[in-house]
């Protein structure tokens, strides 16, 4: 399991903005290199978003869920990524002071990625949240405008 967490020095409804906004994800999360609206509202519960994440010189196309969403505070979401399989994302933003600790734990749920699931995957993960958390924090912190990462919307005919 990959857990990481970061003090992010705006307050929690900052970084929920940030989190909240689609446009957005492709600045923070490290990989995506375009995102675009799925289902429903970004982030509430069954909404979704796609988005390509680029390994050398492959990509996989991922769809995301929200699972659980609290304005603020929680969102969860189940990661689909073809055959590696779902992951679940928690991200919990606790008030820390004026800042935000920002507690980031990903872990496999079914397919390829649960069951290679191991300690070098793990450390690898860690790496890449250290770096996303980093991300996160510096478009939280110093207001970058969004790089426009977007997809075209999907057709509504798509369900998860």
């Amino acid at each position: 399991m990959a857990v990481r967490h970061r003090l992010i020095r705006k307050p929690p409804e900052d970084v929920w903005a940030v989190l909240a906004d689609v446009e957005r994800y492709g600045d923070w999360v490290v990989g995506a290199s375009q995102a675009g609206t799925g289902e429903g509202t970004w982030p509430e519960p069954g909404a979704s978003l796609r988005y390509r994440i680029k390994l050398g010189p492959f990509a996989l196309h991922n769809q995301t869920v929200v699972r659980r969403s609290e304005p603020d505070t929680v969102l969860e979401l189940e990661v689909f990524s073809g055959p590696l399989g779902t992951a679940r994302i928690a991200m919990e933003l606790r008030p820390w002071g004026e800042d935000t600790l920002l507690i980031f734990d990903e872990h496999p749920l079914r397919g390829a990625g649960g069951v290679l699931h191991n300690g070098l995957l793990d450390a690898a993960q860690q790496v890449r949240h250290r770096a996303m958390l980093r991300r996160l924090a510096r478009v939280c912190e110093d207001g970058e405008p969004p790089a426009h990462h977007l997809l075209p919307p999907w057709p509504r005919h798509r369900r998860v």
